[in-house]
């Protein structure tokens, strides 16, 4: 009989020194956005120039994730993170001691925002390709389930710190912190070695870009699925990360913003729980319906912009965008092979990413044109609507898990 605790996959040692890493890596990846974004605003005060420095991050994702992918398929994956994480570091040393020292401008921040993207397209397809390398396939639901949760932690407890230090402190000692934290993060990941890994064969760049991209075509519920999230992903960037702040500023105030986007974060966490323990047998189904509650923080931030109404909804969003992910996750590790998984996965963020830059930089003009309120309330129709076209696929609606032991429900 298999065990099937929650807990179970951190028996694993390697596995326990991954999740590590990530969560330390996550907890400064989520203290950044808080402190960035009103560091941005208290330099310039432009909704305009707060897009543009987000957008740019994104933007050298977006353009790099494909080349991390083929990275993670060829070198150790581990090895990977630990340089990115002690890269993330320095570049957000020197975004902080721009905003202590008084001479951080719009171009420093823009330059040092495309830097820490750089980092970010290197390690995402890594991180995400490695953990079925460091447990039992048995145990891969609650393998996935528990990195989420670490990773989740981490960004709840950044999110809440990084709002807390911005209000008390000033958003340059949250950046501080984010930079050390990523140093943790990168001894972390020096500690996890994985043998006989599974490795490409060595080719050109555009051969094995382009095997990767024959996997992923394949598959018609994985290439719906990334068309859904590149629409959602950009509809939620400009709405929670543009227009938030600015609604939160004049509303709740930054501290409580802070706690807010952390509410998303212990919903996730719940969300993970959930997951370990609830396998349905049409997972991918489950995530992709549960998808269409991502319209309450925007109608909340639309119609009611309080504490109450905002934490709530972003708490309901951590639950059920958890449940998507790790039925993802699973998804994919179960039917992709792994020499070419890390590569499925860098086209995968870089569909669901690649109007990101678009949607941060237009939130600002169209909140600007058409008013905050409107903006968001549009959002929200379009991301329902997405939503409900990627579930009028067969494929996504009826993919079964491989495991009918483990796939109950």
């Amino acid at each position: 009989m298999r065990d099937r605790g929650l807990l179970t996959p951190l028996r694993e040692p390697v596995f326990r020194r991954l999740v590590v890493g990530r969560g330390s890596a996550e907890l400064a990846n989520a203290i950044a956005p808080v402190a960035l974004s009103f560091a941005v605003l208290d330099v310039t005060g432009s909704l305009v120039d707060l897009g543009v420095v987000v957008g740019a991050r994104s933007v050298a994702v977006v353009l790099l994730v494909l080349f991390g992918g083929m990275l993670a398929d060829r070198l150790p994956r581990s090895v990977i993170l630990q340089g990115t994480a002690a890269l993330s570091a320095a570049t957000q040393t020197v975004i902080a001691v721009s905003v202590l020292g008084g001479f951080a401008t719009l171009p420093l921040l823009v330059v040092l925002s495309v830097a820490n993207g750089i980092t970010s397209a290197m390690s995402l397809p890594a991180a995400a390709a490695l953990t079925p390398q460091t447990v039992p396939a048995t145990m891969l639901t609650q393998a996935n389930a528990v990195a989420r949760m670490f990773v989740n932690s981490g960004r709840f407890t950044g999110s809440a710190v990084g709002g807390v230090m911005v209000g008390a402190f000033g958003p340059g000692w949250a950046i501080a912190g984010n930079a050390a934290v990523f140093l943790a993060a990168a001894l972390a990941y020096r500690a996890v070695r994985i043998d006989g890994a599974p490795r490409a064969a060595a080719g050109s760049v555009f051969g094995e870009l382009a095997d990767g991209w024959r996997e992923f075509t394949e598959h018609t519920w994985v290439w719906v699925v990334v068309l859904q999230f590149m629409v959602v992903n950009a509809v939620l960037a400009g709405g929670l990360f543009v227009l938030g702040p600015a609604v939160a500023d004049r509303s709740i105030g930054r501290v409580a913003w802070g706690f807010v986007i952390a509410a998303q974060t212990m919903g996730a966490l719940v969300g993970g729980v959930l997951m370990a323990h609830w396998r349905p047998r049409r997972a991918l189904r489950a995530g992709v319906v549960v998808v269409l509650l991502e319209v309450l923080p925007l109608i909340a931030l639309a119609k009611a912009p309080h504490v109450v109404p905002l934490v709530l909804a972003m708490f309901v969003v951590g639950v059920t965008g958890e449940v998507f992910v790790v039925a993802w996750d699973v998804s994919l590790q179960e039917n992709i092979p792994p020499d070419k998984l890390a590569r499925v996965y860098s086209y995968d963020m870089l569909g669901s990413w690649i109007a990101l830059p678009v949607g941060e930089v237009v939130a600002g003009p169209l909140g600007t044109r058409f008013g905050t309120e409107t903006t968001l309330l549009a959002g929200a129709a379009v991301l329902a609507l997405v939503t409900c076209a990627a579930l009028g696929s067969r494929q996504v609606r009826d993919l079964v898990r491989r495991d009918p032991v483990e796939a109950t429900g």
